[in-house]
């Protein structure tokens, strides 16, 4: 990606910084109970113990971190105590130390400057790095107002920045999580049930005798909480029944896998309620007790019969009521589950309404086995003045999207560029924690919006794609060097878990509380920072939450008993809802009065022309996007993606297994890099599948440089949800090249 303006600079040697092989103790659908006692005894007496809570992914795991005397990181293993993870760790979460450990790290801030006509970067003090960032902000401010301030985070260092901004006077903010990820799902459910789903997900996948996984690959994402759960629901005979054009790891572990056409899945969804409905297998006395608008809903799904699904989605009217029936014998313990990474075809929030009734439907929603009611214990927040209001914020920015609960990163971007969105201009961006180049689609658009701005602080623990885009980069140091905010996580019972710095900061990195404090200094912002240190924070809540940090210290984790009522319905009550109604809105009033459906409907989308092949993406056990792609540890495990092929397609084309060849989209856009073929029936002909993350195009990521192809560059097309704003990336279709179209990119 090129800019005209704000030419993209490669970080160099300058400022930019092996590690023990990681051992898991949770295998995927598998895992050894035993492990954390012997990895424990393993583990000299001496070494120090730390507690933290994971950064490697949002699940945010609590661990124990054992260093020796050196500040050498030996072990990451989890703590029994913590609901998220049974003290059991992901492969990515005992791989953690390989980023303290990893030498490509940035090491000092840098700042954009030209030498002898070539722009690059420079070493600077953090004195200098900071002044400069609260110079620029005061000026855009002074211009246009703090709202030209944008903020794109992820990620505990994202909380930090998101209190200095709304310090400052802007609430321009937004994070990838919502509208490239799990947007419409949080509108639909909370359409249905008045509630998100929140994460981690109340999924009661442990009492469960039926899960229902579409589109949602748990055993690849590693939620660690789900992959245990959905372990032992196998153990117990539930049935897993799977929807994915793919065979995923969940499917292979599955009795029923239904390999559907991708784009299909709603007329799927309605033609299970058909037979739901038809056939009198919905919970009956569930639906009258709680639900409202069933009549129109029944009136709605007769036509979509089986038959009607099978020529839209190629599964078989026999299979399609099989399955159906299998929920309705399940339930209420059963859980189709709303999934993850749902921005899919610009009907996702549809979607996610489908899954929700269905629900609602086998009334699974406060059942045992189905969604119990979650609850977390809130955090304290640090005595400081109420935030200015701004003029208008993320709200006024998505206001074509009325059902938005989150800002979108995709208009926060839109408005940076002038021509695009002038009623809201954003002038200058602050990125934290988010890998911007590798998580959000259109290309274009976020290259004349990149162009376009004033000023780019990029704060990252590694020189990822979006910092050669900065004007400042700032280095922070990784979750294992530093204290941050309390974690508190929807679960069965509410608990907190803390994390504390079980080394000091490696090179001249500072944690991401220490940088926004000393920005918000400059900006002359004391009154929001009544300490300093961020550890008398922590302290304070501590406190507020009746415990303290020697006793964190110890524990790491502490639980507390539910104040909000029992994790399940009470059958002799009548519950209320947290929609209009108070009821489960299966026919959505609010929807109509916007103007969209009530009710979910199936619209074809486009299919790929001849020669191509829809383009679909997914996760890997070892890696959380690209944020791990050169981790020393976890690149042992997999440093490359690979082009998943049908056997079909590549007698067409002509491939052979580890044939390496690259990749070209419906755009003529070319893969920078080529892949290596992996021929299996375990993908539809009309699809390849390769994993996300990978692909990097910075030679000082010296483990992932020039591995595999990024799979974001093919998304040049996305389809925006009207309801949300949520961007679907999976209507890309690319051809297989077997020659290579640039040879002096790649040798």
């Amino acid at each position: 990606m090129n800019t005209s303006r704000r030419k993209f600079i490669k970080v160099g040697a300058l400022g930019i910084g092996s590690a023990m092989v990681a051992t898991s103790a949770i295998n995927v659908f598998g895992s050894n109970k035993n492990a954390n006692k012997f990895i424990a005894k393993s583990i000299p007496v001496n070494l120090k113990r730390t507690a933290t809570y994971c950064e490697v992914c949002f699940w945010k795991c609590a661990a124990w971190v054992h260093s020796d005397g050196d500040s050498h990181i030996q072990k990451i293993i989890g703590n029994d105590d913590d609901p998220h993870c049974n003290g059991r760790l992901c492969p990515r979460g005992t791989g953690g130390v390989g980023m303290y450990n990893d030498e490509d790290r940035l090491k000092t801030p840098l700042i954009r400057t030209t030498i002898n006509g070539e722009e690059t970067f420079r070493e600077a003090s953090w004195d200098e790095a900071l002044d400069l960032i609260a110079n620029k902000f005061k000026g855009i401010k002074e211009k246009y107002g703090a709202e030209a301030l944008g903020l794109l985070k992820h990620g505990c260092p994202g909380w930090h920045f998101e209190h200095l901004f709304k310090s400052y006077g802007s609430d321009t903010i937004a994070e990838p999580a919502f509208a490239q990820c799990r947007g419409p799902r949080e509108t639909a459910f909370s359409l249905t049930f008045g509630s998100w789903v929140g994460s981690p997900e109340p999924t009661d996948i442990r009492d469960t005798k039926c899960l229902v996984l579409i589109g949602s690959h748990i055993g690849e994402n590693m939620h660690n909480t789900q992959v245990q759960e959905m372990s032992e629901a196998i153990d117990n005979g539930a049935t897993i029944i799977t929807v994915d054009p793919r065979f995923s790891t969940a499917a292979s572990k599955s009795k029923h896998w239904l390999a559907i056409k991708p784009a299909t899945d709603i007329a799927l969804l309605l033609a299970w309620m058909n037979v739901l409905i038809e056939e009198g297998l919905y919970d009956k006395a569930y639906v009258e007790k709680y639900a409202l608008g069933f009549d129109e809903l029944k009136e709605h799904v007769h036509q979509f019969t089986p038959e009607w699904a099978y020529g839209i989605t190629t599964i078989k009217p026999e299979v399609i009521r099989k399955t159906a029936r299998e929920m309705a014998h399940a339930a209420p313990a059963v859980i189709i589950h709303p999934g993850r990474h749902v921005v899919w075809y610009g009907d996702d929030t549809q979607r996610e309404r489908a899954i929700a009734i269905l629900n609602g439907l086998l009334g699974s929603w406060g059942r045992r086995g189905g969604f119990y009611f979650k609850e977390k214990i809130s955090i304290p927040n640090f005595p400081h003045p109420a935030y200015p209001h701004p003029k208008w914020d993320w709200k006024d920015i998505g206001e074509n999207y009325p059902l938005a609960q989150m800002g979108l990163t995709n208009e926060i971007i839109r408005s940076s560029i002038p021509s695009e969105n002038p009623k809201y201009p954003v002038k200058a961006w602050m990125v934290a924690g988010t890998n911007l180049i590798k998580s959000i689609p259109d290309t274009k658009q976020l290259e004349a919006a990149i162009d376009a701005l004033e000023f780019m602080v990029v704060i990252d623990t590694m020189p990822m794609d979006i910092t050669g885009y900065a004007d400042v980069i700032l280095p922070e140091c990784t979750y294992l060097e530093r204290a941050d905010i309390v974690r508190s996580a929807t679960n069965r019972e509410p608990s907190i878990a803390v994390r504390f710095p079980a080394v000091k900061p490696k090179y001249k990195t500072k944690p991401g509380a220490w940088i926004a404090r000393e920005i918000g200094i400059r900006l002359g912002l004391k009154d929001y920072y009544q300490y300093d240190d961020f550890n008398e924070v922590i302290d304070w809540q501590l406190k507020e939450l009746g415990t303290s940090r020697e006793e964190m210290e110890k524990i790491g984790v502490k639980k507390y008993p539910r104040k909000s009522g029992p994790m399940y319905l009470n059958e002799d009550e009548v519950h209320e809802f947290g929609t209009a109604s108070g009821k489960i809105e299966f026919y959505s009033q609010e929807l109509k009065d916007l103007g969209f459906d009530p009710l979910p409907k199936y619209t074809p989308h486009p299919e790929p022309p001849q020669g191509f092949y829809r383009l679909n993406y997914g996760r890997s056990p070892m890696h959380t996007f690209s944020r791990t792609s050169n981790n020393p540890n976890l690149t042992d495990l997999k440093d490359e993606n690979n082009l998943w092929v049908n056997p079909k397609v590549a007698r067409i084309v002509g491939l052979k297994t580890g044939q390496r060849v690259w990749l070209s989209n419906q755009d003529d856009i070319i893969s920078t890099f080529s892949i290596k073929v992996r021929i299996t029936e375990r993908v539809r002909w009309d699809s390849v599948y390769l994993v996300h993350g990978f692909g990097n195009d910075n030679k000082k990521l010296s483990r992932s440089y020039g591995k595999g192809i990024d799979d974001t560059q093919m998304i040049s097309k996305i389809f925006v949800d009207p309801i949300m704003g949520g961007t679907g990336m999976r209507g890309n279709f690319v051809k297989i090249l077997i020659e290579n179209p640039h040879k002096a990119i790649e040798v």
